[in-house]
């Protein structure tokens, strides 16, 4: 399959690196000829240096051969021009655009046959749906959704005083009393597939499946006490901070943002007049201190410096801050980020890559294509969800007959409206939905690949 990217920038360059890696026919459009070069080097991909939405670039480019074009450049009216002009040169491709400016959203959705759009990304607001989850639920570093949220793929940190400390996995039910399963755990940098035997330690993440409904319980059985959250600071004024804003104050959730620009807090005041709106810098400890830091519920770092975000996260732990969620642009630094108290991550330019991978794996595969995609571990995981379809091999057979791919896991079947944590004698039929877990090097375009024969 034929892949046009339009814009080399972090989603672009995150974009080329997955889907160079999963062998798709890619070309790389960019204006900065240096960036490109760099590119070049170390995937083996086509550049064109050009306008992304000039109608010569995009022939040089091939878009009248293209199956897809991606336009993730960092400007929305470029975006939106590239895909009408990449149709207007070949009406059957298939458009991405990434717009990220809230004034856009109403207007491109009601207007996306004009602008030729298959599927439009905002990672910002992506970023501030994923960051309220997560602060209904503050034991987790990280949630993940399946089955249409019934199923959730979980992100916890073993502490030394932790209930699960030294506790081997056969043993996890007599502490959590409910079905859970341990797909995944990172320890020291590197994501294990465990076993039965393996003793989690001090320091461990560990990436839990379970019904959503059980989240609740789990938590209380591991001792992790978790308050309602009513009043939350966000550091920085950007589009993250007033899309989750936005979402906060439709629940009734008390919010302060930090914006250091005076005319963005203006902005702020008008859009959002039911937030407190403080004009200062955030990461000034005297400015945290008069907004009661120490008595908020949650503190949202989202600055546009990955930095100024992890000195603010860190002061903030220092603090006692119950919740801390840190926005961070670059993810290369994981080792490093694993020893710091900065609560959970999140990365805009993840959420948003792992939506158009879903999207291109779709195209790739019409039938039996993933329903669900989610990068865990680092990225050095994939959790995927597939429809039993009439195609699937092995169905009504018990799992502990089947030999699986290395270092695949079936971590949930659903059959219809109930869940299943497998065992060796689960089975699942057509009509069921299967959640697998694989490392990220080995790429499951359909629910066959799984299996060893």
């Amino acid at each position: 399959m034929k892949i046009i990217i339009a814009g080399d920038g972090k989603v672009g360059s995150m974009l080329t690196r997955q889907l160079s890696a999963e062998g798709y026919d890619l070309t790389l459009i960019d204006a900065n000829l240096k960036v490109l070069e760099s590119t070049e080097e170390r995937y083996d991909i086509m550049v064109v240096q050009g306008n992304c939405a000039s109608m010569e670039t995009l022939e040089q480019a091939g878009a009248a051969e293209a199956d897809l074009l991606i336009a993730v450049t960092n400007a929305d009216e470029v975006n939106l021009l590239c895909c009408m002009t990449a149709h207007g040169l070949n009406p059957d491709i298939h458009t991405i655009a990434r717009v990220r400016n809230p004034e856009y959203t109403e207007q491109v959705y009601k207007m996306r046959g004009l602008f030729a759009l298959s599927m439009m990304v905002n990672p910002e607001k992506l970023a501030a749906v994923e960051i309220e989850r997560l602060l209904k639920y503050p034991g987790f570093l990280k949630r993940d959704t399946f089955a249409k949220g019934r199923v959730e793929i979980v992100e916890l940190r073993v502490e030394a005083d932790h209930k699960l400390c030294s506790t081997a996995l056969n043993d996890l039910y007599s502490i959590v009393k409910c079905k859970i399963l341990v797909c995944t755990v990172i320890r020291n940098g590197k994501a294990v597939a465990p076993d039965g035997n393996f003793v989690l330690q001090a320091g461990d993440r560990i990436f839990v499946t379970a019904p959503t409904n059980t989240l609740t319980i789990l938590l209380k059985n591991l001792g992790i006490i978790t308050h309602k959250v009513k009043r939350v600071i966000l550091c920085g004024g950007g589009r993250v901070s007033y899309y989750l804003a936005q979402i906060l104050l439709k629940n009734g959730i008390g919010v302060q943002i930090v914006e250091q620009n005076y005319d963005r807090c203006l902005q702020l005041a008008n859009l959002l007049p039911q937030a407190s709106i403080i004009h200062g810098d955030a990461s000034r400890e005297f400015l945290l201190d008069n907004e009661g830091i120490s008595d908020c519920d949650a503190l949202v770092t989202l600055t546009g410096m990955d930095e100024t975000n992890i000195i603010i996260s860190l002061y903030g732990s220092n603090c006692k801050v119950p919740q801390i969620i840190t926005k961070l642009g670059r993810l290369e630094n994981n080792t490093i980020l694993d020893s710091l108290p900065i609560g959970s991550i999140i990365s805009p330019k993840e959420l948003c890559c792992n939506h158009i991978v879903r999207y291109v794996r779709a195209m790739e595969n019409q039938t039996g294509a993933a329903l669900t995609v989610h990068t865990i571990a680092d990225g050095q995981t994939e959790a995927v969800e597939f429809m039993v379809d009439e195609n699937t091999l092995h169905c009504g057979e018990p799992l502990k007959k089947l030999k699986l791919k290395k270092n695949v896991l079936i971590v949930c079947i659903t059959h219809g409206a109930r869940l299943e944590i497998p065992n060796g004698d689960s089975s699942f039929v057509r009509g069921d939905t299967m959640i697998v877990v694989t490392g990220a090097d080995r790429v499951i375009y359909q629910l066959n690949d799984i299996f060893e024969d």
